[in-house]
Parts: structure tokens; C-alpha cells; sequence
């Protein structure tokens, strides 16, 4: 018998078989709007399945909400690329000691790894070394960028729970502890207006073409991404004049980003922070290679797919990358049924000529969601997160 649980017992405050309550602790990292909105289910599952369970970490504000106690904030540490990551060095490495000083005196039953390795799997060797348990959730794609990293999951997680099927065989192949548990954006991608409402409610047509963009989460994509969008929209408008354009703006980044689609003829439509609202509306969308991708495929939007680094970021990373293909939904496909153009492929004369055939070409429309289809179909069914939540409590409680 569990130590304590005895006098309940005797009481009948506990039934037969029932769990006492789990007063446990556990730390939790993760980088990036995507990563704090996974954070914040699974710490939502957490407490519904564990209400007296302590929940902190690097978060957000959708972890916080969740009820997660903050130690640090992950905004302003999350950039794209080898080279752009040199200025964030110092604050990552402040904000490393301090979760590993947290973790040392506060002594959680684990740590809760979410995505963003550069910095999770330095913390993950540190709090490892402590004698803490280590569950990785959201894998890194180490299967198609910098797969010597493989080694050191190995050495640094006691479990890691993948979101998409085809992970699995490729973990436990290498010899890693292994568990699918669906995609959490199952649940997650709803859209908070129907089209009709949603754009009347900002003075759109419901009647007109829709047009998606999504510059991406991060300063520097934006910055990189998004006037080439706003160039490729006016190409788009001169043949499709009735066209309408919502750019989805990830929360916390600084107006001065968003000016360059602000005026101007097009008028674009810019919303913050209801990302599936915005491409549930869209006939075709234009997104930054990312989660993004997998949330227009749940909403069955046809996409170009769009993503460029700098110069010598690219040029250093394209050799350690071992895939034909970036965005998620190809690889989850297995195919390309969506158009990418990447680096210097990203030309607005490129774009609007992808996304003129969306909205003209029926059959090829029709194609790419029957392809879209097939994607979802392997993302597993819904209760990613209570999956999770499940078996990381398992761990935290050496069940």
C-alpha cells in the first residue's frame, strides 16, 4: 500500500482501487507560440487528471493560463536559424541556469521537454544529471534536420511522445523509448467564427476570394517573409480583382513588422491571434513552413508553402538536412501535394502564380485536398493531449 493512503482506507474515504491524490511536481520547457499552445493543453490535461499537481517552467502565456507558474518567459529566445541564434545566446544561457537552479531546488518528478531542442536538450542533460526523469513531447524532427541528434535523445530521454505516426518506427529503430499519441492540433484547430461571420465581422465578402497569410511567429520571419507576400498579393489582385486578403499575425510582435501591409491599394485584413479563424475563411492560403501548415491541412485550405533564412543559415543548414521536402504536410504525406518555395524559389511572380491556380483550377484544387485528406487521416484521432498528460503522469509517479 501506498505510504499514508492506509488510514483512508480504513475511513472508506477511498474506494477499492481508487488513486490517491498526486501532490507531485513537474517542470516544463518550451520555445515558440506553438510550443506555449501545446504547453497549455497539456497542462490543462495535467491538472484535470491530477488537480494538486505543480506545474512550472519556460512557458507563455497559454501555459500560464493553463495554470503553469512561470519561472521564465520563452518570448524573445525563439528565432530561425544557425547564425540569427548567436544574439539570443546570452539570455538563452541566463535563462538555462535559472531552470536548472529551479529544478535543483524545487526537485520535480520530471521535466517536461517541449520542441525547441537548441535549448531543451541542454537543459534536458542538465536536469538528467540532477537524477530527474526526462519525457520529451513534441520531438524534434531529428529525422530530417541534424539527425546525429539522435544519440543524444537517446542519452537524455526516458520517453519521447511523438505527434506523428511514421516518428515511432524511426525512434524505437534507434533504440529510443517511444510512444505515438496523436496531434494535438486535432483538438486545438478550431475556428472561433464560421467564414460567413467571420468575415462580415470585418467588413469582407463572404462571396469574394480569400487569401491567408501567414508570415510566420517569429520577428525574423516576418521581416523576411512578409513583403514578398504583400508584393505577390498585388500580382494576385491584378488577375483575380475581386480578391481579399487576411494576414494572421501571431501575437507579440511589434507593429512596425505588419506596416508594409497596413496601406497601400489592397487594404489587407490583418488579425492577430486567431490563426484558424483566418485560414477556416480562406479558399487558399500562403503560409510560412511550420505548424501552420498542419492547422491549413485540418481545415482542409489549400497552401503554397513558403520559408526563407539567411544566406549562410541556409547554406550551413541545407547540408545537414536529409529530406526533399520541408513543409509537415508533404512529409507526412509522403509527397508533395502542396507547392514549397524556399530561399530564393520565393518570389512573389512565383506565389501568385501557385495561388492563381488555386482559386482557377478546380481539378488542382480538388487535388490537393484530396491529398490534405490523407494527412489528416495520420494525425491519430483527438485526445492528443490527454494522451500526453496520461503518460507522463505514469513517469512522474513511477507507476
Amino acid at each position: 500500500m501506498i505510504r499514508g493512503t492506509g488510514a483512508l482506507f480504513a475511513r472508506g474515504i477511498l474506494e477499492k482501487g481508487s488513486r490517491p491524490p498526486y501532490h507531485g511536481r513537474l517542470l516544463l520547457s518550451c520555445g515558440e507560440a506553438s510550443g506555449d499552445l501545446y504547453a497549455g493543453a497539456l497542462t490543462r490535461e495535467l491538472r484535470a487528471l491530477a488537480p494538486d499537481l505543480a506545474v512550472s517552467g519556460l512557458g507563455g502565456p497559454q501555459f500560464a493560463a493553463a495554470g503553469g507558474r512561470l519561472v521564465a518567459d520563452y518570448r524573445g529566445l525563439a528565432v530561425t536559424g544557425l547564425t540569427e541564434a548567436i544574439a539570443k545566446v546570452p539570455r538563452s544561457l541566463a535563462t538555462l541556469r535559472q531552470l536548472v537552479d529551479h529544478a535543483r531546488g524545487e526537485r520535480p518528478d520530471a521535466l517536461v521537454a517541449i520542441d525547441f531542442p537548441d535549448f531543451n536538450f541542454p537543459l534536458a542533460r542538465r536536469v538528467k544529471r540532477l537524477g530527474i526523469p526526462v519525457i520529451y513531447y513534441i520531438s524534434p524532427q531529428l529525422w530530417a534536420w541534424r539527425p546525429g541528434r539522435m544519440q543524444t535523445m537517446r542519452e537524455i530521454a526516458d520517453r519521447v511522445l511523438v505527434i506523428f505516426p511514421f516518428e515511432e518506427a524511426i525512434y524505437r529503430e534507434a533504440g529510443v523509448p517511444v510512444e505515438f499519441v496523436g496531434h494535438p492540433l486535432i483538438d486545438l484547430a478550431k475556428a472561433s467564427q464560421p467564414r460567413h461571420d467571420f468575415l462580415k465581422a470585418r467588413a469582407l465578402s463572404p462571396a469574394a476570394p480569400t487569401i491567408a497569410l501567414l508570415p510566420g511567429s517569429r520577428p525574423n520571419e516576418v521581416a523576411r517573409i512578409l513583403p514578398d507576400l504583400v508584393a505577390a498579393a498585388e500580382l494576385i489582385r491584378a488577375r483575380v480583382p475581386d480578391v481579399q486578403f487576411v494576414v494572421a499575425r501571431a501575437p507579440n510582435l511589434d507593429d512596425r513588422l505588419f506596416e508594409v501591409a497596413g496601406g497601400g491599394r489592397l487594404a489587407m485584413t490583418i488579425v492577430e491571434g486567431d490563426t484558424d479563424a483566418v485560414l477556416a475563411s480562406a479558399d487558399a492560403a500562403v503560409t510560412a513552413s511550420g505548424t501552420a501548415t498542419v492547422q491549413a491541412a485540418l481545415h482542409d485550405t489549400p497552401m503554397v508553402i513558403v520559408y526563407r533564412l539567411s544566406p549562410v543559415t541556409y547554406l550551413l543548414g541545407r547540408r545537414l538536412v536529409r529530406v526533399d521536402t520541408f513543409g509537415m504536410v508533404n512529409l507526412i504525406a509522403g509527397e508533395k501535394i502542396v507547392p514549397e518555395l524556399i530561399q530564393r524559389a520565393f518570389t512573389p511572380a512565383a506565389v501568385a502564380e501557385h495561388v492563381v491556380s488555386m482559386l482557377t483550377d478546380r481539378a488542382r484544387a480538388g487535388r490537393i485536398r484530396e491529398g490534405l485528406a490523407r494527412v489528416r487521416d495520420r494525425l491519430g484521432g483527438p485526445g492528443a493531449s490527454r494522451r500526453a498528460a496520461e503518460a507522463i503522469l505514469k513517469i512522474a509517479r513511477q507507476d
